[in-house]
């Protein structure tokens, strides 16, 4: 072989993802194309047969990932799914052409999916057919080893050696059709997600971790889809400037009206109306349509058809009796606000505060974020209530109720138990 061969091949490997190097502290190797060359994307019931059969008969875990048009359209549907498995390659499937996978949801319905930030891209899958029954989340196994940057693009560096190019993650993936660039993206953040798996599962295991992130995993699999939201005009961008009820009033009149248009439009609602124009009539009032286009967001390039259905909104909101206007804060489900809890409890905010310390040495101690040790609203809870007697048994009851895992009361219960009861001393 002549010095030109060997060349030439060593840039296919790096280009092509032929398999991690040997030094993952050299500068990382740009990967550029997938090995097996871009799949043609599935857009029809007969290629979406074929993709159907070759996932079934492939071996080992499947890498999973979807792309949405968050910013652009309305929802969290998904325009691309992207899937790899040993002995199927890479395939693209356009679900706008194929709405219904979930004959590919029970082909792989077996095998362990592989995905980042699971939760991110579940609800989207589920709602074209696919919900897998085990998975590894390498994003979350990133952050249990203790991984400073867990995204895809610096997990695939830092842990393989590879360099993701991530220019497309934010473009409006429900454009048709979908360009070469875009596609060789989104194949290419499936191509190695089996081998970062892999590799974060040695690591995980060397630190004694692994069967904690299958706890983690498991629970993530087995979770039920979170319910609707309970008031969410409430999470308009700058609510806290609107004081009054009347004022919330506005607020949630035109947040409803806004999302009845983005949803009829199938277009996001920040690109129907902005919060900060919402804010900003809620704190005016405007009393007609030509004080209302004088409000920063609702300028000259407004229709007049558009301002009277602003208006409108604005109308109903000011006819609203006093006793049927929206009450401020939303209601309480838990403990207050930590920062309330000196004045309306100093023995719970002193518990709290013990609490964060323990929690905070144990996180440092395991090198993994402290809310994923356990989470905050976990720790809330039992200092707002603890148990009558704080024992081991007595807290790792509390904690379990309020959904720890079986790993996290393991490690945080005696460290809690002290802090409570030095607290109350």
């Amino acid at each position: 072989m002549t010095d030109a061969q060997e060349t030439a091949e060593d840039t296919t490997l790096r280009t092509t993802g032929g398999g991690p190097p040997d030094d993952v502290d050299s500068a990382p190797i740009p990967l550029l194309e997938p090995r097996e060359g871009m799949p043609p994307v599935v857009a029809d019931a007969d290629a979406l047969a074929r993709v159907v059969a070759a996932f079934a008969a492939g071996t080992g875990p499947v890498a999973v990932d979807a792309e949405r048009a968050s910013g652009y359209r309305y929802g969290q549907r998904a325009y691309l799914v992207q899937l790899r498995r040993e002995g199927a390659g890479t395939a693209l499937i356009d679900p706008v052409g194929c709405p219904d996978l979930s004959a590919l949801g029970e082909a792989i319905g077996d095998a362990e999916w592989v995905l980042h930030a699971a939760t991110q891209d579940l609800p989207c899958l589920r709602e074209i057919g696919m919900t897998p029954a085990r998975l590894f989340d390498t994003e979350l196994a990133g952050r249990l080893a203790g991984f400073a940057r867990v995204g895809l693009g610096a997990m695939v560096e830092n842990v393989l050696g590879y360099a993701l190019e991530k220019g497309h993650s934010a473009v409006d993936w429900s454009t048709r059709p979908l360009p070469e660039p875009w596609l060789r993206y989104a194949a290419l953040d499936v191509e190695l997600l089996v081998d970062l798996r892999d590799a974060l599962e040695e690591e995980l295991s060397r630190q004694g971790k692994l069967e904690w992130a299958q706890e983690e995993f498991d629970a993530i699999a087995s979770a039920p889809p979170p319910p609707p939201r309970k008031d969410p005009w409430r999470r308009t961008s700058g609510m806290h400037k609107v004081r009054r009820r009347r004022q919330m009033a506005v607020v949630r009149e035109l947040w409803t009206a806004r999302d009845n248009v983005a949803q009829r439009r199938d277009v996001s609602p920040g690109k129907v109306l902005g919060d900060g124009a919402i804010i900003e009539a809620a704190l005016n009032i405007p009393p007609n349509t030509h004080a209302l286009a004088a409000l920063p967001g609702f300028g000259h390039r407004m229709s007049r058809k558009q301002l009277e259905q602003w208006q409108s909104a604005i109308d109903r909101a000011k006819a609203i009796p006093e006793a049927e206007l929206p009450q401020p804060g939303q209601p309480l489900t838990g403990p207050p606000p930590p920062r309330a809890w000196a004045d309306k409890d100093p023995l719970a905010a002193a518990r709290l505060a013990a609490a964060r310390t323990a929690v905070s040495e144990i996180a440092e101690r395991l090198t993994m974020p402290q809310e994923n040790l356990i989470t905050p609203d976990t720790v809330r809870r039992l200092c707002w209530e603890p148990p009558r007697h704080p024992t081991v048994d007595s807290v790792a009851e509390t904690l379990t109720a309020h959904g720890a895992r079986a790993w996290q009361v393991e490690q945080v219960t005696p460290a809690l138990v002290k802090a409570l009861t030095e607290a109350s001393a």
